[in-house]
């Protein structure tokens, strides 16, 4: 693939435009009046939005999609097999085609462009081509990107710094997973699952933690380091949380955060209190107290995430005033502890967490939030073949503060099965530290399982990423019935 990103005006074209990542990238270029096209073979909410801004999209992913911006150059079949035959004042014509770790190389619109000689790139590059343009701060790290990188674009949203975004969830505020500002600052998720996090070079830089979570990229722990130790060395300036040992131990970052007041961090926190409508805390700079912070996010990961976005506000000049306002009224990305709906008195929660160390800050939250005899009813879909199997311990012990737990099958977000791991043998695996745990093969069967079961009171939390919410929408409406019927 190329890594030759084009701002002068040649069009984009992604394959796979729909996903959170891709579409976040084109919104951006669609608003910078870039020519912008793309495919999705499952138009949704997102792909509307982009044609609503100008995006072309196709509803099929074919060879034929790239004669879009210039229909000339496939008007000789024989072009398809021998670009040497292309003019190069054709070529320069052609679109940038755009593609994520998930495209197939047997895909026919990814064979096509390489056989025209459309520059190919990944969608990393555009990302770090964007970063290059902006003033840019960049959050990483295995948990808490999506929310800290959404806080801190909030953050400078409600400080008038009128910040472009790029995140990987939606957020109301911006009604999305990305904005175009007007200024020169950009906040950006960046992602290490397929390595790709070394692309990038910061003014800023964020690592919230660091654990193993992709196993079908990396190996090892200590490939996961390389890569972020490879991250940091290109950021100018280097925020991390010392609260992850391997932050503190294999890193050296500019400026530290901690939510021990202990630990010698840039920032701390003292006078923490964890309630069920949010959390609060004192704020310290080098051991200056600089006043209370104000979160409606719930537990002491969204704390330490708010803590990151203060380290970046102070970075940036910001009066604390300013930073504390923002972060106050900030209310999280879709599918992070997301607040679905309460029908019949069942509170019914959306949550992305698919890692061990998610599901148990999450159900954490949930139990912190759960009122007095209220059940918390843990509904999970693992996620990837690889992750399950690799973690399967570590899943079967993440469900402590849950009463009750159903699992389903394995989402195989495009792995291979091979026979090694089910949903099933996890069920039996948690099954041995957790008396309540049900296994429900298939989203239908977890449908009806969750409407014979949930009663008044519960609060049903939803976990994975892949999915499960699908299954929301269909119990709440299918609850709300008996009541219409009796109203």
């Amino acid at each position: 693939m190329s890594n030759s990103v084009d701002f002068s005006g040649r069009p984009f074209h992604f394959i796979g435009i729909g996903g959170i990542g891709m579409s976040a990238l084109a919104y951006v270029l669609a608003k910078r009046q870039f020519p912008v096209s793309g495919s999705d073979l499952r138009p949704n909410h997102i792909t509307h939005k982009l044609e609503s801004i100008g995006a072309h999209i196709f509803g099929k992913q074919e060879a034929s999609n790239l004669e879009f911006f210039q229909p000339q150059v496939l008007a000789n079949p024989v072009v398809l097999n021998s670009q040497e035959q292309l003019p190069t004042a054709t070529k320069s014509k052609l679109p940038q085609v755009i593609c994520s770790t998930a495209i197939n190389t047997n895909n026919l619109e990814y064979k096509a462009a390489l056989e025209l000689g459309c520059p190919v790139l990944h969608r990393s590059d555009v990302l770090a081509a964007l970063i290059a343009d902006y003033y840019s701060i960049a959050v990483a790290g295995t948990h808490g990107k999506t929310t800290t990188s959404s806080m801190i674009g909030y953050m400078l949203l409600e400080a008038g710094l009128d910040p472009t975004i790029i995140v990987g969830g939606e957020v109301n505020a911006w009604s999305g997973n990305a904005r175009l500002g007007q200024s020169q600052y950009l906040v950006a998720e960046a992602d290490e699952s397929d390595g790709s996090l070394v692309k990038h070079a910061p003014e800023i830089g964020i690592i919230t933690n660091i654990e193993l979570d992709h196993p079908d990229h990396y190996d090892t722990l200590e490939e996961v380091i390389d890569t972020f130790q490879t991250f940091a060395k290109g950021c100018k300036t280097l925020i991390g949380s010392i609260d992850c040992a391997t932050v503190r131990d294999r890193l050296q970052p500019t400026i530290t955060y901690s939510l021990h007041s202990d630990t010698g961090a840039d920032y701390t926190v003292t006078n923490i209190d964890y309630r069920a409508d949010g959390t609060t805390a004192l704020v310290w700079e080098k051991g200056k107290a600089l006043g209370v912070l104000t979160l409606r996010l719930l537990s002491r990961h969204n704390l330490s995430n708010a803590l990151a976005a203060v380290a970046v506000g102070r970075a940036l000049g910001l009066e604390f005033g300013a930073i504390a306002k923002g972060i106050a009224t900030f209310e999280g990305a879709r599918r992070r502890f997301e607040f679905r709906g309460e029908v019949n008195g069942i509170t019914f929660i959306d949550d992305y967490a698919h890692h061990p160390s998610e599901i148990r800050v999450t159900l954490a939250a949930a139990r912190l939030q759960a009122r007095p005899g209220q059940r918390v009813v843990a509904i999970f879909q693992p996620h990837r073949y690889s992750r399950t199997l690799t973690f399967l311990d570590e899943f079967a012990e993440s469900f402590t503060h849950a009463d009750l737990v159903v699992l389903t099958d394995i989402y195989s977000a495009g792995e291979p099965n091979l026979g090694q791991i089910s949903g099933e043998r996890l069920t039996a695996e948690i099954a041995k530290q957790h008396s309540q745990v049900v296994y429900q093969p298939t989203l239908p069967a977890v449908c009806e399982y969750l409407l014979q079961t949930l009663h008044p009171g519960d609060l049903a939390l939803f976990l994975g990423a892949g999915n499960l919410n699908q299954v929301i929408p269909e119990v709440i409406t299918t609850l709300c019935e008996p009541a219409k019927a009796t109203s």
